[in-house]
């Protein structure tokens, strides 16, 4: 992934100059760690699946919702960055798609039942894909409706696709169960992806303050 996202920047160099080509250098970078964080993430938190915190009248939480939720932002920072530098969807795609493939080694190697991998690969590329053209379809828009935007329907398409395909059938995981399962997780996904993102723009423009007084 790394030697892709380099390939596209390394595009990008031949047809800049001066100190916009710096500028890109620092976004490709940039967009290389985020990809990095999220491919990390979204391992840890399909580790942590089987899981579950009962929070009572808030449902049943699977614990890699905990880390879950911070995905949908890193992912939010890399649809950004990757437009700054130009690139598009194309190192959004990539990242989904190594994120997915990475999961179901790691699910693989460590013995998650059969059912954890489908799920896992088969939610993670719908509604990340489905997340990533709302998000570019909203490209004019302010950072955070096209984040609220794109994570309204993401968010509840990830939860539950994977519910779904991960718990139906099997023993103790009645329509009352997964409806919990999903609840919580809403719950927990929209509030972290929210706060990370509101503190990413709070931060963002304090920045963009001192730029102006500097």
């Amino acid at each position: 992934m790394i030697t892709t996202l380099v390939s596209l920047g390394a595009q990008m160099f031949r047809v800049h100059r001066g100190p916009e080509l710096l500028d890109l250098g620092l976004h490709v970078v940039a967009l290389q760690a985020t990809a990095t964080l999220y491919v990390v993430a979204v391992a840890i938190s399909n580790l942590l699946i089987p899981v579950f915190i009962d929070l009572g009248a808030f449902g049943m939480l699977s614990a890699g919702t905990l880390t879950f939720g911070l995905t949908f932002t890193l992912r939010d920072i890399a649809h950004q960055t990757s437009a700054r530098a130009g690139l598009g969807r194309s190192p959004i795609f990539l990242m989904i798609a190594v994120a997915a493939v990475v999961n179901v080694i790691v699910a693989a190697l460590i013995g998650t039942p059969g059912r954890f991998l489908i799920a896992s690969f088969g939610a993670i590329l719908l509604s990340e894909g489905v997340d990533t053209e709302i998000y570019h379809r909203l490209r004019a828009r302010s950072w955070l409706i096209r984040v609220f935007s794109s994570n309204a329907v993401s968010v509840p398409l990830d939860s539950i696709a994977f519910t779904i395909i991960a718990f139906a059938g099997e023993p103790g995981y009645d329509a009352m169960t997964m409806l919990q399962i999903v609840q919580a997780d809403l719950l927990f996904k929209f509030g972290i992806g929210a706060l990370l993102a509101l503190a990413k723009t709070t931060w963002n423009r304090a920045r963009d303050r001192r730029a102006l007084s500097a």
